[in-house]
């Protein structure tokens, strides 16, 4: 079919996605001209048109890392700095990442760990010599991070940032997750973990992938969330195919066998390990597709909550993933569900010209695919849906697999959620 219809957000409307409202480069993107005027080892990086309009050439690594230096410098008061070669990042990308972060925990769905301090404490998995993730979180928020990372290099210049900025320095541990136990045993506890929370294993994965967890986070250790901005790609060569960014990183931070979904996987199976020792889990996703097929494995592995969002900077999307396995607060529960409501779904595959009855019975197939109670009245072309008190808790967290209305060329279906049930009609 020609020319596609416009992508509609889940509010309803066509507006593209933006950045998160605490961003505070949302409402204004860095002003280049500004920025070298007060730095002069900026301005060779800065080209103005003809029109006035100042730009930085972002296929260029010493032009990125140096308007990352000066980013970090002037709106945040952190000293930064990395050598050739390794990932540089992208300060507003990495910022809604935190803010996010900010928002799972300042919604109280997930209770506190009991021996979590007041400070919010976070785990910043591949922390890179930039340590970008710890540093914004304690100069924006004050949270306190230990980051992890397996290169020489990576460790000793994450070390040097933190070392730089001494007003956080008391927020932020380096570890070396080479010096985890990387054995058999590891690996055995994770999959024991995983078939215990399970019907059927999360899918293995290369097993060349360092420790996340395993012998990283000490005995009786807490933290509120742990972050990750993943290796996306599975090789090099294929990190290099974007003409339109610095392909700078080191092999550690671009690729791992599996890519993304590979080593996002392993965060999964460890942290059915780890489930009590973490109040949220996350992790950065880069491509939309490994989304839905990652949310199915977090489900898999027995999570009580999942969450995602979309990160927007520019022309550049990413994915935010989000689970937990402490059982959310009641209350929150009570006080979002109001008492009856409309939602949205999709039904996909449906062929167009499909009548009500077929509409009704693909529904009826989809629901009692998901272990949902169904009961089916073909003269009022109705389902009444039942939640157990799990599923109940699922649905109304996450907004994602809400029940509601559904429409091809033809046909209306809606739903009114109640309580723990819910009626499907096709009119």
């Amino acid at each position: 079919m020609g020319g596609g219809r416009k992508r509609r957000r889940r509010d309803g409307s066509d507006a593209p996605p933006v950045m998160h409202p605490r961003n505070r480069y949302a409402a204004a993107a860095p002003d280049f001209a500004a920025l070298a005027s007060l730095y002069p080892s900026f301005a060779p990086f800065v080209t103005v048109s003809g029109g006035g309009r100042a730009s930085v050439d972002f296929t260029d690594f010493a032009a990125t890392r140096e308007l990352t230096r000066v980013l970090l410098l002037h709106d945040h008061g952190v000293n930064w700095w990395i050598p050739d070669g390794q990932l540089c990042p992208t300060v507003p990308n990495r910022s809604n990442y935190i803010h996010w972060i900010e928002d799972l925990l300042s919604s109280d769905l997930i209770p506190r760990i009991s021996n979590s301090s007041e400070t919010v404490r976070g785990f910043d998995i591949g922390t890179g010599a930039n340590c970008i993730y710890p540093l914004l979180g304690a100069s924006l928020l004050g949270w306190s991070f230990v980051g992890s990372d397996v290169t020489d290099v990576a460790l000793e210049w994450a070390k040097r940032n933190v070392e730089s900025n001494p007003h956080l320095a008391g927020l932020i541990e380096i570890r070396n997750a080479n010096e985890a136990p990387c054995s058999s045993k590891s690996e055995t506890v994770a999959e024991e973990a995983v078939r215990e929370n399970t019907s059927e294993p999360v899918d293995s994965v290369v097993r060349s992938i360092a420790p996340i967890f395993v012998g990283v986070v000490k005995d009786s250790e807490s933290f509120d969330f742990c972050m990750c901005n993943p290796p996306f790609f599975e090789s090099m060569e294929e990190a290099g195919l974007n003409p339109k960014t610095s392909c700078a990183g080191t092999a550690e931070e671009m690729a791992c066998p599996g890519g993304e979904q590979a080593f996002i996987t392993h965060i999964i199976e460890d942290s059915v390990s780890f489930k009590n020792s973490f109040r949220w889990f996350t992790s950065m996703v880069g491509r939309k597709a490994n989304l839905k097929l990652l949310v199915s494995k977090v489900r898999e592995a027995g999570a009580s909550v999942v969450k995602t969002t979309e990160f927007v900077q520019g022309q550049t999307a990413r994915w935010g993933l989000a689970w937990s396995f402490i059982a959310p607060r009641k209350n929150v529960i009570r006080s979002s569900t109001p008492g009856k409501v409309h939602h949205s779904f999709m039904l996909q595959g449906l062929r167009r010209g499909n009548g009500a009855f077929q509409v009704l019975k693909s529904a009826e197939t989809f629901f009692c695919a998901s272990n949902l109670s169904c009961k089916t009245d073909s003269l009022s072309f109705s389902i009444d849906v039942t939640l157990s008190d799990e599923q109940t808790q699922a649905a109304t967290l996450d907004g994602d697999d809400l029940p509601g209305s559904v429409e091809d060329d033809s046909t209306k279906v809606h739903s009114t959620v109640t309580g723990a049930s819910f009626r499907i009609s096709v009119c």
